[in-house]
């Protein structure tokens, strides 16, 4: 089933009543925090992320510092949020800022992907909530919940992205990716979703197709 225009304007027009001035749930203060914050939140949860970067971010604030830390100085300060190689990246892509753009972050998708554990979800992310250029970051919350609702029919991340920035004004990329992530831990859960409690149902292939 084939969402019509129609459908997809009421079904942003509910997310964005449920969810009104949408944030990101990260923590952090400019580009550099926004790069590092994102990097390590890659098979974590954001409060775990906010539980280890006030830390992290005292002792190293910029690419300049981060630079020159070695990998047994930060790695025990981020090893709640997962594997040894975000450390490891975090230092490298930290080095590149230094060498390659003056301590800043690039703002373009074909520069951030070029740095070490940054993907197109995470560039996203960056361009997004620091740089405020519109874009859709697709991880398996907005995956689950854009296919369920089919905003997008596909079977795949890098397709997903590529349905919602057509279906999607892009004026509403930015918050639509928070609203689907809001959705997907609040409402649209990848078992048990609450269909029922949903108030979206009536325009959601996935729950008529249930019943």
């Amino acid at each position: 089933m084939k969402q019509t225009k129609k459908n997809i304007a009421l079904i942003l027009k509910g997310l964005e009543e449920l969810y009104p001035n949408p944030k990101p749930e990260l923590n952090f203060t400019n580009p550099f925090e926004t790069l590092v914050a994102t990097i390590l939140s890659a098979q974590c949860t954001d409060k775990q992320v906010n539980k280890t970067t006030p830390k992290v971010f005292a002792l190293y604030p910029d690419a300049f510092k981060m630079a020159e830390c070695t990998f047994d100085e930060l790695y025990p300060l981020v090893r709640s949020c997962g594997f040894a190689s975000k450390a490891k990246n975090i230092i490298e892509t930290s080095k590149i800022l230094v060498e390659k753009y003056n301590g800043e972050v690039p703002q373009t998708m074909e520069d951030l992907v070029q740095l070490p554990g940054v993907g197109r979800k995470t560039a996203n992310v960056v361009m997004a909530n620091a740089f405020n250029i519109p874009a859709i970051a697709v991880d398996t919350h907005v995956f689950r919940v854009s296919n369920r609702l089919k905003l997008a029919n596909a079977k795949n991340v890098e397709d997903t992205e590529k349905q919602l920035m057509k279906n999607i004004p892009k004026e509403d990329w930015k918050d639509a990716h928070h609203w689907l992530i809001l959705h997907g831990r609040r409402v649209c859960t990848a078992r048990n979703p609450k269909c029922n409690e949903c108030t979206l149902n009536k325009l959601c292939p996935h729950y008529l197709e249930q019943k």
